[in-house]
């Protein structure tokens, strides 16, 4: 077990430094305006190879649909290099991570966007997603705006959901699920929660025997016309519940009357641990 994780330690540094090297050259050329065509083929590489080096098994059913947003639960910081490497994929994430030593920063070459917690600035992020969906990149975002150990799935916030209602765009919602190979039932140990730090979780994973994760792309939702976002939001979660099998007793949050009214203008809030 310890030299195992040992080796997966040193696979994993000398990945980062890869992945530095990479980015540096990058930012070099971006100061004099190029940005290089082949980028999305090696953050899709790097991301593949991150899980390799860290003795993930992912099993697919699916695969990313065109046309659409893609949508889904958030469990981990794991959950952006195993979905970035099914597919030349974007990520909105919380502005908290761009401030994490390394990894930050080359999200940030990568192409991630970034939203404050708590601030109100939705309008701009729905701006920034929309200019890069309409030059044809495939974005993701995790709804719940937080984690959660990946035994429930938190209610969806429905503001960027309005990307679609501008972009005619459909929605794809994406299940992920965390467990061991020989047990389907979640395996709540790498969920990156509460307060948990990136350097304690990335341990847990590296010492983790058999480490399986499940990604299932569902079948795409093409929003009625006028429809809101709340519903929308709605109808891709619960597609997402039933992949996931989760009882919905187990997910049920009831709120007032007044708070779900009010919930389709209200900017996306993100947990200082959703990745």
């Amino acid at each position: 077990m310890r030299l195992r994780s040992l080796y997966r330690s040193l696979r994993v540094l000398e990945h980062l430094i890869t992945g530095a090297v990479i980015a540096a050259y990058v930012s070099l050329g971006e100061r004099t305006g190029a940005r290089p065509a082949w980028l999305p083929r090696t953050v899709r590489w790097w991301h593949a190879r991150l899980c390799h080096a860290l003795g993930i098994q992912i099993r697919v059913q699916g695969q990313v649909a065109p046309g659409c947003l893609l949508v889904g639960n958030h469990v981990s910081w794991l959950d952006i290099p195993v979905l970035g490497a099914q597919s030349e994929i974007g990520f909105l994430s919380k502005a908290d991570v761009r401030r994490w030593p390394l990894i930050g920063w080359m999200a940030e070459i990568a192409g991630t966007r970034f939203i404050e917690r708590g601030a109100h600035q939705a309008d701009r992020v729905l701006a920034d997603l929309r200019r890069d969906l309409a030059q044809g990149r495939t974005l993701m975002i995790f709804p719940e705006g937080t984690t959660t150990d990946g035994s429930s799935v938190k209610r969806f916030h429905p503001r960027l959901f309005g990307i679609v209602q501008s972009a005619a765009l459909g929605i794809q919602p994406i299940a992920i699920s965390y467990h061991r190979a020989d047990d389907p039932g979640p395996d709540t140990r790498v969920a990156y929660v509460g307060e948990d730090r990136l350097i304690a979780n990335l341990w847990r994973v590296l010492r983790h025997p058999d480490l399986v994760v499940s990604v299932r792309f569902l079948p795409p939702i093409w929003p009625m016309e006028e429809e809101q976002r709340r519903r929308m939001a709605e109808r891709a979660r619960h597609m997402i519940v039933e992949s996931l099998g989760v009882l919905p007793a187990a997910i049920a949050e009831p709120r007032p009357a007044s708070a779900r009214d009010a919930s389709d203008s209200a900017p996306i809030v993100l947990d200082p641990n959703a990745a």
